[in-house]
C-alpha cells in the first residue's frame, strides 16, 4: 500500500487549571491511545469551524478556536497527516462524552500524563509548546 497524499489534521488544546482534556482513540492509528480531540479537514471546511466540530463530535462540548499553539507531522505506513494543533476555549463547564471515533473522553490532570499511554509524541509536543512545564517532572509523579 502507498501513502497518498497529506491529510491536513487539526487538533484541539483545552486545559482546564492542571487538567488537559484528551480522547482515547478508538480507530487505529493509535488505537487505544490518548491523545487530542482533534481530526481531519473536510473538502471546504476552514481550519477553525474543523477545530470547533471534531472538539464537539469527539468529546460533546463546545468551544471557540483559539490560537495556533503547534504543529506535527505524523507518517506511517499507509498514512501522512500533518496536524495543526490550536488552543480553544470552553464555552461550558460540562464533563466531555465521548463520541465520533473516540473510545473515552477525559480531563486528565498535567501530572498523570505520564501514566497513560499517549499517542507517540504527545508529551514531547506538550512539553515544547509550554503546556506541560518539564518531562522530567511529569515523568517522575
Amino acid at each position: 500500500m502507498s501513502i497518498g497524499r497529506p491529510e491536513l489534521c487539526v487538533g484541539a488544546i483545552a486545559v482546564r487549571g492542571d487538567e488537559l482534556l484528551l480522547v482515547q482513540r478508538a480507530n487505529p492509528p493509535g488505537a487505544g491511545r490518548w491523545t487530542l480531540p482533534g481530526g481531519r479537514v473536510e473538502a471546504g471546511e476552514s481550519i477553525v469551524a474543523a477545530v470547533v466540530r471534531e472538539f464537539f463530535e469527539e468529546t460533546g462540548l463546545e468551544a471557540v478556536c483559539g490560537p495556533l499553539r503547534g504543529w506535527v507531522e505524523r507518517l506511517g505506513v499507509d498514512h501522512h497527516f500533518v496536524i495543526l494543533d490550536f488552543e480553544v476555549t470552553l464555552l461550558s463547564d460540562g464533563e466531555p462524552t465521548a463520541g465520533s471515533d473516540a473510545a473515552a473522553a477525559e480531563w486528565v490532570g498535567l501530572d498523570d500524563l505520564a501514566g497513560r499511554e499517549l499517542a507517540d509524541g504527545l508529551l514531547e509536543f506538550l512539553v515544547e509548546h509550554g503546556i506541560v512545564d518539564d518531562v522530567e517532572v511529569v515523568l517522575e509523579n
